[in-house]
């Protein structure tokens, strides 16, 4: 619930200006919960982060270093259990945290498959984050077939990001004892009223293990996700694309976007460069 008297808050990238917290001095660079404004007085920095790693952009700490990493790191690593060879599919695979479970999903030797909304996004699932396969979501008139011809010998790992017809279609696809990551259902939030999900009736049989995950649950493995992430990004195994909106006054489009996947890559709205 957004209380309309007060800032939005959400994940961002600061710098410490004033500090009378022990743990927090002038210059630190932190990353966590903020407010959508050019500065925040924060009374419980229970959620934030101190930035060590210097030595890669700062902006990473909103996305592939920060929350959205740690999402696509726990629901792939934890909540998926993933193993060499598997068949893994990824919804919304371009956003901030679809992309990153694909690349991980390669780097373990996993066969891949994103769908998305538009050609450009298509070409960056195949040509830059390195998926098998990728589909224009908006352009199959039946997402059962489509996931079909995608993944003949059904799905291991599904990380769900989108929910309604989506999740309909691929409880169709699912191999016996596959597990399914629920992150998100984005396509369901401005909904009135949800929409059904009809086969569900399906995990039953094939035995699939459905979970839903909250991230700051996991935020303890930190320490661990960074071990094995950083060396990647310098090796260049690991990259990751950022959609950059300038000035806070460019927020409310910025956000209203998402829901209508205008964003390619993390949605990033930048206060100050400073």
């Amino acid at each position: 619930m957004i209380n309309i008297t007060q800032p939005i808050s959400g994940y961002g990238v600061a710098k410490v200006v004033d500090s009378t917290h022990p743990e927090y001095k002038n210059g630190d660079l932190v990353w966590g919960m903020t407010g959508w404004e050019e500065y925040s007085l924060l009374t419980a920095p229970g959620l934030l982060f101190k930035i060590q790693h210097t030595d890669v952009p700062l902006t990473y700490y909103t996305g592939l270093l920060g929350m959205a990493g740690m999402t696509a790191y726990t629901g792939f690593y934890e909540i998926c259990t993933p193993k060499k060879g598997e068949y893994v599919y990824v919804s919304a695979a371009s956003g901030a945290v679809g992309q990153l479970v694909g690349q991980f999903a390669k780097l373990l030797g996993c066969y891949v498959v994103g769908s998305a909304g538009s050609k450009e996004k298509i070409d960056l699932l195949k040509n830059k984050f390195g998926f098998d396969e990728a589909f224009n979501y908006k352009e199959e008139p039946d997402l059962d077939a489509a996931l079909k011809r995608y993944f003949p010998e059904g799905i291991d790992i599904y990380f769900e990001n989108v929910g309604g017809k989506m999740l309909d279609a691929v409880l169709l696809n699912m191999r016996v004892h596959g597990r399914i990551a629920v992150c998100g259902m984005i396509s369901q939030y401005n909904n009135d009223k949800p929409e059904a999900t009809h086969n569900l009736i399906y995990i039953i049989p094939k035995r699939v293990r459905m979970q839903g995950f909250i991230v700051t649950d996991f935020y303890h493995l930190y320490p661990k996700y960074l071990e094995m992430v950083i060396p990647r990004i310098k090796e260049g195994k690991i990259t990751y694309v950022e959609d950059v909106a300038e000035g806070i006054e460019s927020a409310p489009t910025a956000l209203i976007g998402l829901f209508i996947g205008r964003n390619v890559g993390k949605q990033l709205v930048v206060v100050s460069r400073d």
